[in-house]
């Protein structure tokens, strides 16, 4: 199997580098702040924690389809949250976590050599992965334009989309996805939409075009606006990994076109791809509870207030990142200068080339530190 080596452990000099750093400046303090990933470092919310209690009794094995109040609460998270009224619960199917989805996706729809999958040319290294591990082709463009005059037996057979993308935070309005998905139905390709930040929106009401009121999160694939009331041909995968502090928990699903999701029902049932029963409590609960959210959220806007003005005054340019956990950032040279200089001050971030040859002058940071470590960060940032 043709499998890129796994980039985190190129860092290994660089963080090396930052965990050196020592400042007489208390201010500064010591050692490294680890931006470098996303990974959640606040408790995980009380509610939760007690739904995966509570279940703890589970000599049972538990249904992969999940329950039907589980997948009740997720067709009322979409209609509360994303926009999308009237999504049947046959067409959700809970996850171990969103990157086993995604990793898994294009075997579970029985891809293979000769097929190809589009992606994002800046993405997430997973989705090219998931075509590998099938045998097919991973395609990266941003425009459709890219695959030239398809028609149904030259098109790609799986499309990935990444709205709020990891690493950039750009989002893609309902009208971008509205035109994606009209393409593909023309062409009898599948739409995979990773849309695991959509919570974590920082745009405007004026830059969203629309109220929070009337759309809390940013536009789903799903949403009637973008296919026309059909999820026919369309998934949305989501995590509660970031919104609910869950990811040690692999708290996750899909949903869309109950035929695909049968599709993956039934190799999932024979591969025992199976949610534990006390996380598909905890997931019923995280999907069920707006507060813990809400909490959460404010608590990473406090944090890029504070880090945004200082990897600016640093020199670095910010760009996209209208949502999600991360600071896409430029200084107009190679990645890792920018990732050796950020180290000679302690910090440590992730380098855009990890997300494909289109990342390489972009650094990705990470929100996800404790207030002290984003503001030690600042402070160095701005010394």
């Amino acid at each position: 199997m043709n499998l890129p080596d796994f980039p985190w452990d190129s860092l290994a000099p660089a963080k090396e580098r930052a965990r050196a750093f020592s400042s007489v400046d208390p201010a500064l303090g010591e050692g490294i702040v680890d931006l470098s990933v996303g990974t959640p470092v606040d408790p995980t919310p009380q509610v939760l924690q007690d739904a995966l209690t509570s279940a703890a009794d589970a000599p049972g094995y538990p249904q992969t389809w999940g329950t039907p109040d589980l997948r009740e609460a997720i067709a009322a998270w979409f209609a509360r949250r994303r926009g999308v009224p009237d999504l049947d619960p046959d067409g959700v199917l809970p996850t171990v976590g969103s990157k086993e989805l995604v990793a898994w996706l294009p075997t579970l729809l029985g891809l293979g050599t000769g097929d190809v999958v589009g992606l994002p040319t800046v993405a997430y290294p997973t989705y090219d992965v998931g075509a590998r591990i099938a045998g097919a082709t991973p395609f990266a463009a941003d425009a459709t334009t890219a695959f030239g005059p398809t028609t149904p037996s030259s098109a790609p057979k799986l499309l990935w989309l990444n709205s709020p993308s990891n690493p950039t935070g750009k989002v893609l309005g309902p009208e971008h996805l509205t035109k994606v998905v009209a393409w593909a139905r023309q062409r009898g390709v599948l739409v995979a939409s990773d849309e695991c930040y959509a919570e974590l929106d920082w745009r405007s009401q004026e830059e969203r075009g629309q109220s929070f009121a009337e759309l809390p999160t940013t536009p789903s694939i799903l949403d009637p606006r973008v296919n026309g009331g059909s999820p026919e041909g369309l998934l949305a995968v989501y995590s509660t990994s970031k919104q609910s502090n869950l990811a040690g928990y692999r708290a996750a699903f899909v949903a869309g076109d109950p035929a695909l999701v049968g599709r993956l029902l039934e190799v999932r049932k024979h591969a025992g791809m199976i949610v534990p029963w006390p996380v598909q409590r905890a997931l019923r609960a995280a999907v069920s509870d707006d507060e813990h959210v809400a909490v959460q959220r404010e608590r990473y806007r406090a944090r890029r207030a504070t880090l945004r003005p200082a990897v600016e005054g640093f020199g670095l340019r910010v760009d996209d990142s209208d949502a999600g956990l991360y600071l896409w950032a430029t200084a107009g040279e190679p990645c890792r200068v920018t990732i050796d200089r950020l180290a000679d001050r302690g910090i440590l971030a992730a380098p855009g080339e990890f997300y494909g040859p289109a990342g390489q002058e972009h650094v990705r940071i990470a929100l996800t530190a404790t207030d002290e470590r984003i503001a030690t960060a600042a402070a160095r940032l701005s010394a």
